[in-house]
């Protein structure tokens, strides 16, 4: 027996890039932002679906999330967001590959590499405007920008930058850095004498600032569901990743049984008891125990006891009719009720992307499509 599965419907994947693309200028390249197994999702089918839609360019954090994408799609943009090291220069050169170039080693690197294989790299040069992670800093980009541009065997064809936080309400160190890095894109462009692809947003920056999109925005999280929820927003999205398992046994227990390692719940009153196929080896949080909830026929039931390597008790209720072989809902909806990634994600004090590439990578990737019918899930 499967201990957990997923379940993917990527119509929903569809209709949320309309939405996000109806909400964006139609000269702003959509980069979907695609790393990390596609937060979960499936990479190369994500990928294809989105494609499909008309997706062209797609962001990745290693080498080799990039080869599985050029092999499902052969003719769009990849931009791989890592540290490429020079000894990869040949083969994304030769898989047209955009690496981020953070720093005149790095570039140095990658175009020496590449020139003597005969072969060119194009980039994307990585600013740190206020993040304090990957790139050049932002008052040395235009000297590391004039060390690169001339070198055989790269080109510097895009400039690009992370925000360490949009927040609406306190807007100031966002917009000091979108100001470092327009400023120096500007110069560098001047430099240039050409344009330079330039993108900065991600899923927060592009829901409030529509100011940043510049010639590209990299939703990520959006996508996939989360933070785009309020009509109020540029553009409204839903989640479509549904994780399940399986009623293992049922049974009735009287008042005052402890439930779990060390008996951290106590049954108040007789009640059933449902054992579910998953645990923490597959990716459900031991912060969930007695917090979280799952869905099973059709009603939230909670979680009690601490959750345990392979399994997980609930509280069913005397009147639940569940039965073993049933389908729990660990993430996702079922019958009009849901629990998503972001429920869990507040109750384990962390965020919906934790939960989502938490999920066992191993556990089966299933296409489904739900209802036309269906009324759209919504995440609080």
């Amino acid at each position: 027996m499967k201990s957990s599965w997923v379940e993917i419907d990527y119509s929903v994947l569809r209709e949320n890039i309309h939405s996000l693309r109806k909400g964006v200028p139609d000269q702003v390249e959509i980069i979907f932002v695609v790393k990390a197994d596609a937060y979960g999702h499936g990479l190369a089918e994500t990928a294809k679906e989105a494609a499909a839609t008309g997706v062209r360019w797609f962001g990745v954090a290693h080498l080799h999330e990039a080869l599985t994408i050029r092999r499902a799609l052969a003719d769009v943009d990849i931009l791989l967001m890592g540290v490429a090291p020079p000894e990869d220069a040949v083969i994304l050169a030769a898989e047209r590959i955009t690496p981020m170039i953070v720093s005149i080693e790095h570039g140095n690197g990658l175009a020496a590499v590449a020139h003597a294989a005969g072969m060119h790299v194009q980039g994307h040069l990585k600013i740190d405007t206020g993040m304090g992670r990957l790139g050049a800093m932002w008052n040395e980009a235009i000297e590391t920008f004039q060390a690169l541009r001339s070198l055989p065997g790269l080109t510097i064809s895009g400039v690009c930058s992370h925000f360490a936080t949009v927040e609406p309400d306190r807007p100031e160190r966002a917009i000091e850095q979108a100001a470092r890095f327009k400023a120096a894109a500007d110069a560098m462009e001047h430099l240039n004498g050409a344009r330079l692809f330039k993108h900065l947003s991600s899923s927060r920056a592009i829901l409030y600032h529509p100011e940043w999109d510049f010639d590209a925005i990299r939703p990520g999280i959006c996508l996939y569901g989360y933070g785009a929820s309020d009509p109020r927003m540029r553009f409204r999205t839903r989640p479509f990743l549904h994780w399940k398992c399986v009623l293992m046994q049922v049974k009735d227990v009287p008042a005052d049984t402890p439930i779990g390692y060390y008996g951290t719940h106590v049954t108040q009153r007789p009640t059933r008891l449902g054992i579910l196929s998953a645990g923490y080896t597959d990716g459900y949080p031991r912060a969930l125990s007695n917090r979280g909830h799952v869905l099973i026929g059709g009603r939230r039931c909670p979680v009690i006891g601490r959750v345990s390597m392979n399994w997980i008790s609930v509280d069913l209720g005397m009147d639940h009719p569940a039965k073993a072989g049933d389908e729990a809902v660990l993430v996702g909806e079922q019958n009009g009720l849901s629990v998503w990634a972001g429920e869990l994600a507040k109750i384990c004090r962390t965020i919906p992307y934790e939960m989502l590439v938490g999920i066992d990578h191993q556990a089966a990737r299933v296409r489904i499509q739900l209802s036309a019918a269906t009324s759209p899930q919504w995440p609080g």
